[in-house]
């Protein structure tokens, strides 16, 4: 149903806007805050790196699911209500998370947090987009998208600060304040504006079947690598759970009355284009903002704070560019500005394959400055191009079929990422060991000289520096093939109709 409210003026506006903003950014900074205290956490909790990286992907996983629900929450409770039941619950599940006395707890924690998480981002977009005039949808919808970009990109430096200065728990706890504001001033203006609520049946057996693959994927995506993937019969049961509970979801999401996901989006063009390229480039991006940090860290010595103030200037044209994008977007053909964008991001990620283990500083935060440009061409225009062909009607389920389909995805590409940064250090780890043998006129070299210096702890040393380098090598394919991935993608952007961006991206509910 469309928003028929008047638009808030004044002090109410910009108050209002803030409260939904705050709530926004509180969100998106949730699912990268945690990033680059992993190995704290992890430590701390006496776990290694890799269960430790279970609290961004279970947070991940459990926001996917959760999003889709949206719709049907919100004719059952109202949008007003829902969104401030979900901040408090957000809230409290971060209390929860920083009083997490061992992993098994936080990370259950942080499945409560990421699922009640799920309402948050369509509602926002909608109570946004409510407070605006119609004719400045746009400049809200570029609002939105500010505050949802940054959060990601504030959260590796806000969290390495609170980590070094602090302790990992005050990544969780800052979330408590922000969320009593956001709450309390959202329901003081907003509460007279509540959106009509009706009983309508939950798909039970649909959410059931969702649950089960999502959950089933994502472990096996997790544990594949620890379990050696296909030599393990739990990687087996769990794709095998997989792939028939995703067959039954399908098959019964189509037939039935009430579906929880209206698959049949997918048949338009436009949606099917703009989905697939939005919730691959976030995947290839999300995956390689939880990377970048932990490598600076294991690998080039920096501590959480450096490695998060490094990848903070990703931000600056971020956010210098929101209000361009609101005028720009809504006289352009969307397809244009996300091709531009997906240039941007390849030539950001060739320039990052051809980092050494003595990359200074500035040729750490150079990319990461630029990479600011695309970031802020890629959410508006593509979800102009998604909801550009529907009718007003099936926008909701819309907005929360791809908004589902972007943050899962996020979550996969994290996990194949990380597998795949293992599995090629671990292959170049094996080429350069074939070079350090007695009769390589290179190792012979090398020993001379770290002899003298290391005496017998010469080959240990040289060890550590072959791994460091293996680890260098592995993780240049990755930047390599995540600029391919973002070439590749484009033409499905062109197999879309032309679509100007405007407030047709509204969300209302």
């Amino acid at each position: 149903m469309e928003q028929t409210l008047p638009p808030l003026t004044g002090g109410k506006l910009i108050l209002g806007s803030v409260a939904v903003a705050l709530a926004t950014f509180m969100n998106v900074l949730d699912s990268s805050i945690a990033n680059v205290a992993i190995p704290t956490l992890s430590g701390n909790l006496g776990v290694s790196v890799d269960e430790g990286t279970w609290v961004i992907t279970l947070f991940a996983a459990a926001n996917a699911v959760s999003i889709p629900l949206t719709g049907w929450l919100t004719m059952r409770l109202g949008q007003v209500k829902l969104f401030v039941w979900a901040i408090l619950l957000f809230t409290l599940s971060s209390w929860l998370c920083g009083v997490a006395p061992n992993l098994v707890f936080l990370l259950a924690a942080r499945i409560m947090q990421g699922a009640v998480a799920g309402p948050l981002i369509p509602l926002s977009q909608a109570l946004l987009l409510s407070s605006f005039p119609k004719d400045k949808g746009a400049s809200a919808l570029s609002l939105w998208a500010m505050t949802a970009t940054v959060g990601p990109i504030v959260g590796p430096a806000l969290g390495g600060w609170i980590t070094d200065a602090y302790s990992w728990a005050w990544i969780f706890y800052i979330n408590i304040p922000v969320g009593l504001f956001a709450a309390g001033v959202t329901w003081a203006i907003y509460r007279d504006r509540e959106s009509p609520t009706r009983k309508i049946p939950v798909d039970k057996v649909g959410l059931g079947l969702l649950v089960v693959w999502v959950a089933a994927l994502q472990i096996m995506l997790d544990k594949g690598k620890d379990l050696d993937w296909f030599s393990s019969p739990v990687i087996w049961a769990l794709m095998l759970t997989a792939v028939i509970a995703f067959v039954c979801f399908v098959i019964w999401e189509l037939t039935d009355a009430h579906p929880i996901i209206d698959l049949k989006l997918f048949a338009g063009r436009n949606f099917l284009a703009g989905t697939i390229a939005i919730s691959v480039a976030y995947a290839v991006f999300f995956a390689n903002l939880v990377l970048l940090p932990q490598w600076m860290q294991t690998y080039l010595g920096y501590r959480s704070v450096d490695a998060g103030m490094a990848t903070a200037p990703l931000g600056i044209f971020a956010v210098v560019l929101a209000p361009v994008m609101g005028k720009l977007v809504p006289k352009s053909d969307a397809r244009i500005l996300a091709t531009l964008a997906f240039l941007g991001f390849a030539g950001v990620f060739f320039m990052r394959s051809h980092y050494t283990t003595v990359v200074d500083t500035w040729a750490l935060v150079m990319p990461t400055l630029l990479q600011g440009i695309p970031t802020a061409l890629f959410f508006v225009p593509l979800t102009a191009i998604i909801l550009s062909d529907l009718p007003p009607a099936r926008i909701p389920a819309a907005a929360g079929l791809s908004n589902f389909t972007r943050v899962f995805c996020g979550a996969v590409g994290t996990s194949l990422a990380a597998t795949a940064w293992s599995n090629r250090t671990i292959l170049h780890h094996a080429q350069l060991t074939e070079a350090a043998s007695t009769s390589s006129p290179i190792f012979a070299d090398a020993m001379n000289m770290l002899e003298p210096v290391f005496g017998k702890s010469a080959l240990a040393f040289y060890e550590r520096q072959l791994n460091t380098q293996a680890a260098q090598l592995g993780i240049n394919d990755i930047f390599w093939i995540s600029g391919v991935i973002f070439i590749v993608i484009i033409p499905l952007i062109w197999f879309a109709h032309a679509a100007r961006g405007s407030s047709g991206p509204a969300v209302g509910h």
